[in-house]
């Protein structure tokens, strides 16, 4: 990735060059490291697993297979989020939604004052998902989107709330619950 940052390879859906590889029940999740900025990215299909060699990278991935080991296991990662004002205070109200609830881009949007579709494009410039868990917010009638549309993002995104514990009904649709005391996060 030369003179481009992880967010423009990531939005411009290049392929990453993966630091370590995490195998996940849904596939595979990339961790890709330049300098101190983490891009993570869910991959539907299989991939071998690799080792992370950097202290970073090894972090991060061991905090993923924690999460995967126990859905309520929490990040807790020296990481610096990169993205708008706007984007940022999106990925704070997300990452207070707790594990085991959902909450609709509408009233994320009601939180922060803004509107849902703002929400969702938010949402799909999540460089970390998982860290900042934004398969957690769904939409008014249904599941809503995940991964910019990517083919297998639903599956992925109704593996994840499944092992969440939320229920999702056969029509695709996740059931919201009101999150409780929200937590605040502090996204630098």
């Amino acid at each position: 990735m030369q003179n481009k940052s992880l967010s423009q390879a990531t939005k411009n859906k290049r392929p990453l060059q993966y630091d370590a590889i995490v195998t996940a029940p849904f596939g595979a999740v990339g961790i890709a490291i330049q300098g101190v900025q983490v891009a993570i990215e869910l991959l539907s299909h299989q991939h071998d697993a690799k080792p992370a060699v950097h202290k970073l990278t090894s972090q991060v991935a061991n905090q993923i297979v924690a999460y995967f080991a126990n859905a309520h296991n929490d990040f807790n990662l020296p990481l610096i989020y990169k993205g708008t004002p706007f984007q940022r205070r999106v990925w704070q109200a997300i990452s207070a939604i707790p594990c085991g609830r959902v909450l609709t881009y509408g009233e994320i949007a009601l939180q922060i004052g803004s509107g849902p579709r703002a929400v969702a494009n938010a949402c799909g410039a999540n460089n970390l998902p998982l860290v900042i868990p934004c398969h957690r917010v769904v939409a008014k009638n249904g599941l809503g989107g995940f991964m910019q549309g990517s083919k297998d993002g639903t599956k992925i995104k109704k593996w994840l709330l499944k092992h969440e514990g939320v229920q999702i009904k056969s029509s695709q649709k996740a059931k919201p619950v009101k999150a409780k005391a929200v937590k605040k996060v502090s996204l630098v």
